[in-house]
């Protein structure tokens, strides 16, 4: 499968898929029952990378927190009216083992999703989980030494952070350093050699069954953060591990969950793509200034970085954005390099989060303008320029002195190995804007030019020598986005001496 270098990946809500195909007889679908014209379609809309989140084996004990906790418990409700226990599955990042449940049918369909996905050119993204286990994992009761131990001075002191084995020792929750931990799981001490050891085994034997993995709050890791959390630093994990597996399983591709500002930090330890959440905080705060110069980074950070507009996180797009500002946020956001990030439902434009401990989602209509729109983007995003091409930000000059909702506009170019010609301009604003695009091109003069725009049926001929020499004057609404091609539309007309 070849490779582009700004791919498109889906992430599926697995448990929550299979339940909306569940069969009349009672029988639950399992993998094998996703349909092939599902699958079908996210190939031919130009995904290359397809995360199935949730397909490893939970336990009762963290459903059983899922169960008992009321703040939960209402935040399930406003989700799901008509809530029943049986949709609470407990979180699918509580992972007891990494392995296929028999009720979503074990590895064999996992195996046979895999080759299903390859005969379409698709590939295969799983979930690892490197900072904690769920409760009732083997390795509590087996090697309880792989796991922070506490007292019961902090039992008593912390008691959201440390809990009582069966066994009677207090082990501390996997958390992060800003908020309690989460009460299903149960912390690894990267601290022991040991555990270092036993999650890279565990991640390359993760590595045979997908093609990439998508590493829970991967930070964590990073000898500094687990200092500031527990208070000790520990021997660097992530290098190591992704060379080994790397050496098995060459092409592998590591995607981290991170925030912070430790993106960079991440990249040059190995992995290939990190989310870029400064980006969506950005675009929601809704300012042009911070957005442009998010992309002022150099392309070698940029390239690397996952553009999502929502995930199973955050909240739903088109609730989380106002409309004009969802489609300016949508074009910035994937017409910028890196990998593109979509979520299920985003594209139908759904406005309930799922949260991952539920196993059931809501029935939402689709939004036939939003509808309409991503499949305009998706279709700019297969064009060659955009996922093979060069990429650059463009300056935007005040259209007259003194007018300055220049400022509010952020513009791309892509150029194809082919000579395709892309042009994106973005007036980021609640008000109309004008200014001058500064176009990249060196041989515009002596020729017409077509601004042919894919988001409308627009199309424009400008004069090459006026665009080299002033740019490309636009005047846009508040919101609004231009996603021209660009191409020669022949010689310029000498207009007759009267």
């Amino acid at each position: 499968m070849k490779a582009t270098r700004n791919p498109l990946l889906f992430q599926a809500n697995t448990r929550v898929w299979l339940r909306r195909l569940q069969k009349p007889n009672g029988r639950v679908a399992t993998l094998d029952d996703l349909p092939d014209a599902e699958l079908d379609a996210l190939a031919a809309s130009g995904f290359e990378w397809v995360w199935m989140l949730g397909v490893w084996q939970t336990g009762p004990a963290g459903r059983a927190i899922s169960l008992s906790r009321p703040e939960w418990r209402r935040e399930f409700e406003q989700t799901l009216p008509g809530l029943s226990d049986d949709d609470i599955g407990g979180s699918c990042f509580a992972i007891r083992s990494y392995s296929v449940p028999r009720d979503l049918g074990g590895a064999a369909a996992l195996k046979r999703l895999r080759r299903r996905l390859a005969d379409r050119g698709l590939r295969l993204l799983l979930d690892f989980v490197p900072n904690h286990m769920a409760l009732d994992h083997p390795w509590v009761t087996e090697q309880p030494d792989y796991f922070i131990q506490g007292t019961d001075d902090d039992l008593a002191r912390s008691p959201e952070n440390y809990f009582r084995t069966p066994e009677g020792r207090v082990l501390a929750h996997g958390r992060d350093p800003y908020f309690p931990g989460w009460p299903d799981t149960v912390q690894l001490n990267y601290g022991n050699p040991a555990v270092r050891e036993a999650m890279t085994l565990q991640l390359k034997a993760v590595a045979k069954l997908c093609d990439g993995v998508r590493c829970d709050m991967a930070m964590l890791l990073l000898p500094e953060v687990f200092q500031r959390t527990w208070g000790f630093e520990t021997g660097s994990f992530w290098p190591t591990a992704i060379e080994r597996v790397r050496q098995a399983a060459p092409g592998f591709i590591f995607l981290a969950e991170v925030y912070w500002d430790l993106e960079w930090t991440l990249q040059q330890q190995g992995f290939d793509y990190c989310y870029d959440k400064r980006l969506y905080d950005r675009l929601q705060q809704g300012a042009a200034g911070p957005v442009r110069d998010h992309f002022r980074a150099g392309l070698d950070y940029q390239s690397r970085l996952a553009r999502f507009l929502e995930n199973h996180d955050e909240p739903r797009a088109a609730a989380a954005f106002p409309p004009g500002r969802h489609g300016a946020a949508a074009i910035l956001t994937y017409l910028a390099p890196g990998l593109r990030f979509f979520h299920q439902g985003q594209a139908e434009g759904w406005r309930v989060r799922i949260s991952p401990h539920l196993v059931r989602g809501p029935d939402e209509p689709v939004d036939p303008a939003l509808h309409h729109f991503y499949q305009e983007l998706l279709a700019t995003l297969r064009l060659p320029a955009v996922r093979d091409g060069d990429w650059q930000l463009l300056e935007a000059a005040p259209a007259w002195e003194g007018n300055g909702s220049s400022e509010n506009f952020i513009a791309f170019a892509w150029n194809g190995l082919d000579g395709q010609r892309i042009l994106v301009a973005v007036n980021f604003s609640g008000q109309s804007g004008q200014c001058f695009l500064r176009l990249p091109w060196s041989d515009l003069p002596g020729k017409t030019h077509r601004f042919r725009d894919r988001l409308s049926a627009a199309v424009y001929d400008r004069d090459g020598d006026d665009l080299a020499r002033r740019g490309l004057y636009l005047d846009v609404p508040d919101w609004h986005c231009h996603v021209f091609e660009v191409a020669e539309a022949g010689p310029v007309e000498e207009i007759p001496a009267a």
